[in-house]
């Protein structure tokens, strides 16, 4: 799930599936070959280059794929600690750029910016790292991540025609050979080669949104391979399955009173002068634009909209606006892609959203989802609680999913906003309990989509930076303040 836009049932044993052939344990030289960026990624500072990893790690010396990874080196060799590997988010996002958005100003603390190398890289199957295809149509593009709002158990079974569709091209695309490899678990399997191959005997990890779930992959398969583990914006331990995406409606549940008192506190939007009138116009304007689009927006794209804008409080006033728009039957203001190449952000999110884990592959299973979760969360319930490709996806899984669990070291440091909808807390607390005393948690009493650097709370960026840069945690869980108090 990425930073400001959007945005997994375990198998047991996955342990035995952390043997990995032909990883060395040993740090090797640094064979990597630095050099500029391509036009699209260059920054200031900013370093590009590629290396080769398995396409399939159970035959380390079969085909190879090119993994392009980035780098923002450390000004200070004698404070440089090590490397810092990150990840924005996705599945599905590129991360070239973001070593680049991290060292800008304002964001990552100097003292951690020269602590580290922070090193990007595009995961497998996105951007310039093999990128796959579903060749999608531009309609399938324009729906979006979420299905169509069910109403009844016919909505479902319409919706599966889209859903049995996409799974099908992606499992005929001239990409179709990276289905089955296109997982958290080998993109973690990545990171160790970054490691080896930069020459280092440990790393560093700094992951937001679904990128909490590769660093707990990561520090599961590769335990005494991890430094200090970071994770913002937590998934549950089953990373992004389908208990996440029904999760997504209870995080709209959550976030959503902190808009609807935005929209109160200001009437010149004429959305209503009470949080009460402000939720009530929520489902008037779903209801008429189900009924009656307004420019290509019907109500499951407003629904998708709405939930996409409360990932950041500096967004609330973008939604306002929309939502004025479309109340007046009028044009909204532009309503950007969250990303450059929808075809292949969409293609890799569903390989590895539906290659991770099982999910449910009976219409009903989904009729009764829908049912529910609609009742339970009426906003996005009906929605995230609808049927996906990963019903009808190839039985070709390779291994289960990572078990997260509590052994190995006591390194990982959580942070998490209470109201975060993409993430929502009820998840980030499940995998807490999951990894026991390998990690802490810091929990803000704020709403939005991501803590750390950008969030304002001073409580949690603190904490954060001491983790870093020291390797102290929290002696116990903590909870911030909303602001920037502690």
């Amino acid at each position: 799930m990425k930073k400001k836009a959007l945005s997994f049932v375990l198998a047991a044993g996955a342990v035995a599936a952390t043997v990995i052939p032909g990883s060395s344990v040993a740090a090797a030289p640094d064979t990597v070959q630095w050099g500029p960026c391509s036009e699209n990624e260059s920054a200031p500072r900013l370093e590009c280059a590629t290396l080769e990893v398995p396409l399939d790690y159970r035959d380390p010396g079969g085909r190879q794929i090119e993994i392009a990874i980035s780098r923002v080196a450390s000004e200070k060799p004698a404070q440089r600690r090590g490397v810092l590997l990150t990840n924005p988010g996705g599945p599905g996002v590129s991360g070239l750029g973001y070593p680049a958005v991290l060292a800008s100003a304002g964001m990552l603390p100097q003292e951690v910016l020269d602590s580290y190398d922070v090193i990007g890289f595009d995961p497998r199957g996105v951007g310039r790292s093999a990128p796959v295809t579903c060749e999608l149509t531009p309609e399938q593009q324009n729906r979006g991540n979420f299905p169509a709002y069910a109403h009844t158990a016919a909505d479902v079974t319409k919706e599966a025609e889209n859903a049995r569709a996409i799974a099908e091209q992606c499992a005929t695309s001239p990409t179709a050979w990276m289905l089955p490899h296109t997982t958290t678990a080998n993109t973690a399997r990545d990171l160790d080669r970054i490691r080896e191959a930069l020459g280092e005997s440990k790393l560093s990890y700094f992951g937001a949104s679904y990128g909490t779930y590769l660093g707990a992959v990561y520090t599961t398969l590769f335990p005494q391979r991890s430094d200090r583990i970071l994770l913002d914006s937590n998934l549950g331990p089953g990373g992004y399955d389908v208990t996440a995406m029904r999760l997504f409606a209870r995080g709209m549940e959550d976030r959503f009173p902190d808009f609807a008192a935005f929209a109160a506190a200001h009437p010149e939007y004429g959305l209503g002068t009470t949080p009460e009138q402000v939720t009530a116009k929520f489902f008037d304007l779903a209801k008429r634009l189900e009924a009656k689009p307004v420019h290509g927006i019907d109500g499951t794209a407003f629904r998708g909209l709405t939930f996409d804008r409360l990932y950041s409080d500096a967004l609330m006033h973008v939604l306002a606006d929309i939502w004025q728009a479309l109340d007046k039957g009028q044009q909204p203001p532009p309503i950007e892609p969250p990303v450059a190449d929808v075809q292949n952000a969409m293609a890799a999110r569903f390989l590895v959203i539906c290659g991770d884990s099982r999910w449910p592959d009976e219409i009903r299973d989904y009729q009764r989802s829908a049912a529910v979760d609609r009742l339970r969360y009426p906003m996005l319930g009906g929605s995230t609680g609808n049927i996906g490709p990963c019903a009808f996806w190839p039985d070709e899984r390779p291994e289960p999913p990572v078990r997260i669990g509590d052994r190995g070291p006591a390194n990982v440091l959580m942070v998490q906003n209470e109201r975060d909808p993409g993430t929502p807390l009820a998840g980030a607390e499940k995998l807490r309990r999951a990894f026991g005393e390998r990690a802490r948690m810091v929990t803000t009493d704020q709403g939005g989509h991501g803590v750390y650097p950008y969030g304002g709370n001073k409580c949690a960026n603190d904490a954060a930076t001491v983790f870093l840069t020291t390797g102290q945690r929290p002696s116990q869980d903590l909870t911030c303040a909303v602001g920037t108090g502690g």
